[in-house]
């Protein structure tokens, strides 16, 4: 058989499901397109995970793109964090031309413009319903790893956590936590003492500048009410399509660790609330991590521990999640082994050291008679991949170079008005975008610490006028004393014999004699 149709029929077998699925693309030989060989992705494989990679410009975030409104098209809803703001055009029809009608032609499959609805969302000043998070929805357990605390310190958290369920203290905010942090190990230092055993000074030291770096980065706006409710990220619209959730984080790239402070707790939220749903027809909730290095670079061992394993677990809830970054080395090996689906975009060699990484990549992928994929990897076009995924009984596939199909939404960004306009008309903004400020640790607190300041103050000022009165006490007793003795009729005698005694004695001293003395001489 020719090497053509063998391959034909390979893709044709390895890509043909029973169940639902989308059309990513159409299959690729020697630079050649085949019409009648589509490459299609099982919608019931899709909480398997996956993950989008390639260098800068080669096509990463359309496909992205493309994923999320097929999905959405399925009754899928998505979560796409758009770190680099160039998601938003997927609210809004395409304009076909001339080179996609042509892209379409290859494949073999019509072009249709489409939109999907969309919702924004942010974590800072971007326009969107704001996303925010109480401290005690992390946990303990979770808010140490986030702050990369050894077994004391994340013991002395626990405490924490524990005092204030135990004393009905919300820990809303991070002002919240350090109120409480700081009354423990002041006023509040007995108190807990008695009832939880000692906290040493040092560690609450480091916990607290911990705090303050997460706050440098802007975390502050993160945490606190109205808290976020994941069941918003599965909503669809009248029409039955999945509601594609956009959280726009252009002005947090800079700031690694709220984004994974961020992703972590959604994650562990979804993990938390979705029930246990065995295995879909279709996924209830694909979620979409750009830029996926921001996540793993400056993460402790125990924070990707904790990824790891809400990755292998959160599948069971539904949930799919594809990491989209440029190198599949920037996402950690424990992690990679977990996901289904693989598209690899072209991979740049211009040092030895990215020759080394090409031939790494190329072994992550089933083996293959039809391409060198160490050599493919560097030749693939804009809007071209390399695909493998898990067929319904979790095989791979086999591996195809993708000529993939345009998205059917507008591939540039909204304007400022149809961003504002979209915004405008979110019921999601008019839900989360009003800020409550209930009471909660840090006023109960603060009332505690003023009271305790007021009463020492309160003592202190007691003392002092205790002592006072004392003082003048015992004036004016010595005083009153004196007076009765040098007011007596006895003591005014006395005081006049000894007057003339003193008196005499001094003028003897001086050689002047008395009066009588001198009358006798």
């Amino acid at each position: 058989m020719e090497p053509k149709k063998t391959f034909l029929q390979t893709i044709q077998e390895g890509y043909n499901f029973k169940g639902d699925s989308i059309i990513l693309g159409g299959a690729m030989v020697e630079k050649t397109s085949l019409t009648d060989a589509l490459v299609r992705i099982p919608m019931r494989t899709l909480n398997r995970h996956g993950m989008i990679a390639g260098s800068t410009g080669s096509g990463k975030t359309k496909t992205l793109q493309i994923l999320a409104e097929q999905l959405s098209e399925k009754g899928v809803p998505s979560l796409l964090m758009d770190i680099k703001g160039d998601l938003s055009g997927i609210a809004k029809p395409a304009q076909s031309n001339a080179k996609i009608e042509e892209r379409h032609a290859k494949i073999g499959v019509p072009f249709t413009a489409g939109a999907s609805p969309v919702a924004f969302y942010t974590l800072s000043d971007e326009k969107g319903a704001r996303l925010r998070a109480t401290v005690t929805e992390f946990g303990p357990v979770l808010f140490s790893k986030i702050l990369g605390l050894n077994d004391t310190q994340s013991g002395i958290v626990a405490i924490i956590f524990k005092y204030c369920d135990d004393n009905d203290l919300p820990l809303l905010d991070l002002e919240d936590f350090k109120k409480t942090l700081q009354y423990l190990s002041g006023e509040g230092k007995e108190e807990i003492q008695d009832e939880y055993g000692l906290i040493s000074t040092a560690s609450v030291g480091t916990i607290m500048r911990k705090v303050v770096e997460l706050e440098q980065q802007g975390a502050e706006r993160f945490f606190g009410e109205v808290s976020f409710d994941v069941d918003d990220l599965c909503r669809v619209d009248e029409n039955g399509k999945g509601i594609v959730s956009i959280i726009r984080l252009t002005d947090i790239q800079d700031r690694p660790k709220l984004f994974s402070t961020f992703m972590l707790q959604i994650l562990a939220e979804i993990y938390s609330n979705f029930p246990e749903e065995g295995d879909l027809d279709q996924p209830k909730l694909v979620i979409f991590i750009d830029e996926a290095h921001l996540v793993f670079e400056e993460a402790s061992e125990a924070l990707l521990d904790q990824i790891e394993v809400i990755i292998k677990l959160i599948r069971s809830k539904g949930v799919g999640i594809f990491f989209v970054t440029q190198n599949p080395s920037d996402v950690p090996a424990e992690v990679l082994g977990q996901l289904g689906l693989k598209i690899q975009h072209s991979l740049r060699a211009f040092t030895a050291k990215d020759r080394k990484d090409i031939k790494l990549t190329a072994e992550n992928y089933p083996l293959t008679d039809f391409y060198e994929v160490d050599t493919l990897l560097t030749e693939l076009g804009i809007g071209e991949a390399i695909v493998s995924a898990l067929n319904e009984k979790g095989i791979p596939t086999p591996l195809v170079h993708t000529m993939l199909r345009a998205p059917q939404s507008r591939m540039d960004v909204l304007t400022e008005d149809e961003l504002e306009d979209l915004v405008q008309q979110s019921g999601m903004v008019r839900k989360y975008n009003q800020k409550i400020d209930n009471e909660s640790a840090h006023e109960i607190l603060s009332e505690k610490i003023e009271a305790a300041r007021r009463e020492e103050m309160e003592m202190e000022r007691r003392k002092q006028s205790e002592a006072a009165w004392t003082n003048s006490s015992r004036g004016r007793r010595e005083k009153s004393t004196i007076e009765k003795i040098m007011t007596s009729t006895t003591s005014r005698q006395i005081g006049r014999a000894v007057a003339r005694e003193l008196t005499r004695g001094l003028l003897g001293v001086l050689g002047i004699g008395s009066t009588a003395r001198r009358r006798k001489s």
